[in-house]
């Protein structure tokens, strides 16, 4: 007879349809340490059927849109920090493409937007970021800045889409059809593809500014009015990078 050692290695090296089998073949075992093991097992299916169903449900704009062939996705992080770029991301992703746990990045931990950054990048068909910095916000306005960080994402992509779905916005000075979705990042799987890619990027970025500027804690306030974030700026002044137009109350 096999320990439940054996039969757990078993069923965790075998694929969902495997595991099925195994777990009729043990069902029948009645030490309790099997029973659970099967429970186990059983529930970590039924969350993982529940999960593609969620991302399946994402994929509605995508699937209403599906005469398109290139479906790109739209979003930026960084309107509302004091310090540190607007950053957009768009990506578009194959029609077959299924990527769990993906979600609007702010649902996300940081380790399983990481991790999701990595598989989103080896899946896309294209990936395109732009940058608008500080200075660029303060001389055009966050909402003009928004607007030219998504461009220049559009133009780095290495493939031309034939849809926009965006996140809210239409981008002015863009020929390419827009669909604006509100709430686009929790409903749609390019948008929070592009919602990750843009997150992922600023929030790198700003741990590289904070090993320059480290008494502002851009590190973990990402450039947001953190109260620490706010009483250095009060007690030193503001960084290089920081947005004038952003401040004026705090100096």
């Amino acid at each position: 007879m096999k320990t439940i050692t054996d039969i757990k290695n078993e069923i965790e090296s075998a694929d969902m349809l495997e595991r099925d089998i195994m777990i009729q073949k043990y069902r029948d075992d009645e030490r309790a340490g099997v029973k659970k093991l099967l429970q186990k097992f059983v529930k970590e299916k039924e969350a993982l059927q529940k999960e593609i169903a969620r991302v399946e449900t994402m994929k509605r704009y995508e699937m209403e849109h599906q005469s398109y062939q290139y479906i790109c996705g739209i979003d930026e992080v960084g309107r509302g920090p004091l310090a540190g770029p607007v950053v957009a991301g768009a990506v578009i992703l194959p029609k077959d493409a299924c990527i769990l746990y993906i979600n609007d990045s702010k649902q996300l931990s940081e380790k399983k937007r990481e991790l999701l950054y990595d598989e989103i990048m080896e899946k896309a068909i294209a990936v395109g970021i732009g940058i608008v910095s500080p200075s660029d916000i303060d001389e055009i306005n966050i909402l003009q800045a928004t607007y030219e960080a998504m461009r220049i994402a559009i133009s780095k992509l290495s493939v031309t889409p034939d849809l926009l779905l965006n996140d809210a916005v239409t981008i002015p000075k863009v020929t390419i059809k827009q669909v604006p979705i509100i709430k686009g990042d929790a409903k749609s799987v390019s948008i929070a593809a592009a919602s990750i890619i843009a997150k992922v990027t600023r929030d790198r970025m700003m741990g590289e500014y904070h090993k320059l500027f480290p008494a502002f804690g851009f590190d973990h306030n990402k450039g947001y009015g953190s109260a620490a974030h706010i009483e250095a700026l009060k007690r030193i002044g503001p960084s290089p990078i920081h947005r004038t137009s952003f401040i004026t109350n705090f100096i």
